[in-house]
């Protein structure tokens, strides 16, 4: 996202209304992005990643108005056991799946808390409305499913050396192609960072 003189102002605002309207406009599951070349793949994991932690917004005004915590661990252990069950079915590691969705839903948190802060300190900002948790959440089961779908047929580019080196420009392209804030783009990192195997702390 571009920097405007209230960037905040227009995050919440302009990705509230997109995230209702997009739970609520279709039940499919959303279709990966494709990327040209092997590690075609590796984007199609990045955006997804980016999409999901799209909802955080509409997650953390949901909770800000009924007043619940960021940390849910029932239902973060439920998306958990969901991807492990969707792995083995679809063919993918269930334990690398689950470490990769880890790192989904704490980068998730990540923006929530941002947000929490950011509200906290400027009132003005909080979101005029309260989403209704159960529809955000139904998106992000469909962008759950198509993460395990990608984890599955990507394999070979995440053992391949070559995977950090692969992700990085994966990561840089989504977060250009979908403007990003420093926040987003900070969790996106978080997000991949158990993409690669053997991958470090943090993809640049």
């Amino acid at each position: 996202m571009r920097p405007t003189a209230s960037p905040w102002r227009a995050l919440t605002a302009g990705a509230l209304v997109a995230v209702i309207w997009a739970g609520s406009a279709s039940a499919a599951v959303p279709t990966p992005m494709t990327g040209r070349g092997p590690y075609g793949e590796l984007r199609s994991l990045a955006d997804l990643s980016a999409r999901r932690l799209g909802t955080a917004v509409a997650v953390a005004a949901a909770k800000w108005g009924t007043g619940g915590p960021v940390d849910d661990p029932a239902r973060e252990q439920q998306v958990l056991d969901a991807a492990a069950r969707r792995a083995r079915a679809a063919g993918a590691d269930p334990v690398t799946t689950v470490k990769i969705f880890r790192d989904q839903i704490e980068a998730n948190k990540q923006v929530q808390r941002a947000l929490h802060s950011r509200w906290q300190a400027n009132p003005e900002e909080v979101p005029g409305e309260t989403p209704d948790l159960s529809v955000v959440r139904e998106k992000i089961n469909r962008l759950n499913l198509a993460l395990v779908r990608v984890i599955a047929v990507s394999a070979a580019p995440r053992e391949a050396s070559s995977c950090r080196a692969g992700l990085a420009v994966a990561a840089v392209r989504v977060r250009h192609d979908r403007r990003l804030d420093r926040v987003h783009a900070a969790a996106l990192a978080r997000a991949l960072r158990s993409v690669c195997a053997g991958a470090p702390d943090e993809v640049p």
